[in-house]
């Protein structure tokens, strides 16, 4: 009788931890990952997310990838943009209600921002990942920590479908 396989369970003291690091973190947010190795074909993890954490418009295309969020606790918004950074479109995402989770197709410009302190999503996408080439990112956003970065963050809560983030027109 070999080992049996076993079950990961994720407890509430878990996520509030997550949440825990992520606002201790420069960064602002925090993952923990359930896949076991980063060449697994299924990446999912569960990504804490503090008001503040910038980060970049993307997309994924090497490979061609989707993504999924399901929001857990808190508030988040998904941004949309076309080539030029153009919002296309505006997702708020609920823990208490509305809108739960969203995907967003491959090849889309998107970001995410939360909107509350301890906002905690489930990510869902294809694997494996690799840093260097999992993301592609808009030449007309800033990168983290570059001058600029914290303005976007801030213009994701309010950004609205037609509008161009900051310094973009």
């Amino acid at each position: 009788m070999g080992d049996q396989p076993r079950i990961r369970i994720v407890s509430t003291d878990e996520i509030e931890t997550l949440s825990q690091k992520a606002a201790a973190s420069a960064r602002r947010r925090a993952n923990l990952n359930l896949h076991p190795t980063l060449e697994d074909p299924v990446q999912r993890f569960f990504n804490a997310l503090q008001p503040g954490s910038y980060v970049r418009p993307h997309r994924h295309l090497n490979p061609e990838k989707w993504e999924f969020f399901l929001c857990l606790s808190g508030r988040m918004v998904v941004l949309c943009f076309d080539e030029a950074g153009v919002v296309t479109e505006r997702i708020e995402l609920d823990a208490e209600g509305g809108n739960r989770g969203v995907e967003v197709p491959i090849g889309a410009w998107h970001t995410v921002a939360a909107l509350e302190p301890n906002t905690v999503v489930f990510e869902l996408k294809q694997g494996p990942y690799a840093a260097a080439s999992d993301k592609d990112f808009a030449a007309w956003a800033p990168n983290e920590g570059e001058v600029g970065a914290e303005r976007f963050e801030r213009w994701y809560h309010t950004a609205q479908v037609g509008e161009r983030p900051p310094g973009c027109d």
